[in-house]
């Protein structure tokens, strides 16, 4: 058994007594329990996952075999994130491969519909097709800036990424179902990973539910950047809800149900809530849902230094579905600003936006960082909202980096 093997089958092993860990919820449960149970980490950058070992390894942070970031550096200068640099979170370990063989075959149950049914992927793509660009970004994006230091792996940028989804819109599905049945206020999505035995199921499955307005865009994709969907990113059948934080793109989808109350899986009901410090989670408090209006410069990434001149500063800007009017720049840590106009092709709504300013730069030590505005004049806060998990940080601020230019 390879090593990549080996640290599977110990987290597969860990999931198993989440009975256990109940009281805690179940996001997270499977990093800290490899935390605490296994041997310390060697020297160097820990090896990619055998499922995702096609990933450019050296644009990539490896934190765990479910969690893999996008070195900032990495980002490039092209509207879409390569598939083979796009970040990984998973709350479960991925299914085994034997899903994605026969990709047409995958079903998923159509629930809270006049007429309810089971439909392969097959048959999906006879009933209508969508193709969208979408900012994909883990809610917990950014944690590692929160001085709290809240457990959960310390993203800085690099959990996100802008990809093309194609597949049929949830709502042609819907239609091809009889309709939503009435009374249905919630959407939710059911994923297909492969439950530890011996606990209850609403414990550790992946279900998310999100309010019925978002299937005006929400789509049952199956193919992503091109080609057909991974399975390190969900495939055969993803749910993707465009705006919305990935938590709730459900991967694996196996069934999509229209609900009269949000799903009562713990992931759900306890997990990904917006928690005061020091507090625990509870239902009543907001859920992570939209995503915030957020940007962050990607070069130069302050991992180097680089030559005095003009210097191109670069980076991406985005929300939960307000097309973005400007973007600005500072060099200064937010003292002054700039406009920087945007380059590249506009995706939609729903991508986010390059900008490039060009920057006369003399030797010296500069921070530089960004801030969005959308079109309803919406300002990228300089402050992150303050959470028990480091959920939801937009800050321009934190996302600041130090450059020295020689």
């Amino acid at each position: 058994m390879t090593e990549a093997a080996q640290f599977l089958r110990r987290r597969q092993l860990l999931a198993g007594s989440a009975g256990a860990l109940a009281t805690a919820g179940l996001v997270g449960f499977a990093d800290k329990a490899v935390a605490q149970a296994a041997p310390a980490a060697p020297a160097g950058p820990r090896p990619l996952p055998a499922y995702a070992a096609w990933k450019d390894a050296d644009a990539v942070i490896v934190h765990s075999a479910t969690t893999i970031e996008t070195r900032r550096s990495a980002f490039g200068t092209s509207s879409i994130t390569p598939t083979d640099r796009l970040f990984i979170r998973n709350n479960l370990p991925a299914p085994d491969a034997a899903i994605v063989a026969n990709r047409d075959a995958w079903q998923v149950s159509v629930e809270g519909v006049r007429n309810p049914r089971t439909i392969s992927v097959g048959d999906l793509k006879t009933i209508g097709l969508e193709t969208v660009a979408t900012v994909l970004q883990c809610s917990g994006n950014g944690r590692g800036f929160f001085p709290s230091k809240p457990s959960g792996t310390p993203w800085t940028v690099g959990a996100a990424g802008c990809v093309v989804w194609s597949g049929v819109p949830v709502r042609y599905v819907a239609e091809a179902c009889g309709g939503v049945a009435s009374g249905m206020v919630y959407l939710t999505g059911t994923g297909g990973e492969k439950l530890p035995d011996g606990v209850d199921p609403l414990s550790v499955v992946v279900e998310r539910s999100v309010p019925i307005t978002a299937m005006t865009d929400a789509i049952l994709a199956w193919e992503m950047n091109g080609a057909p969907i991974s399975l390190a990113h969900g495939g055969p059948l993803r749910l993707i809800v465009p705006g919305y934080q990935g938590v709730n793109n459900i991967k694996y989808v196996k069934r999509l149900a229209f609900t009269s109350a949000e799903s009562q899986a713990k992931i759900m009901s306890h997990g990904y809530r917006i928690t005061p410090l020091g507090g625990t989670s509870v239902p009543g408090e907001p859920s992570v849902q939209q995503m915030p209006l957020k940007s962050w410069v990607n070069y130069p990434a302050g991992d180097r230094s680089v030559r005095a001149g003009t210097v191109y500063v670069t980076g991406v800007a985005f929300g939960s579905g307000a097309p973005i009017g400007r973007v600005e720049v500072s060099s200064d840590g937010g003292k002054t600003w700039i406009d920087a106009p945007f380059v590249g092709p506009d995706l939609g709504r729903f991508a986010w936006r390059q900008f490039a300013l060009p920057l006369q730069m003399a030797p010296g030590n500069y921070v530089l960082t960004s801030r969005a505005i959308d079109a309803a004049g919406n300002v990228q806060p300089q402050e992150r909202l303050e959470n028990a998990h480091g959920y939801n940080n937009n800050s321009w601020a934190d996302a600041a980096v130090k450059v020295a230019v020689v």
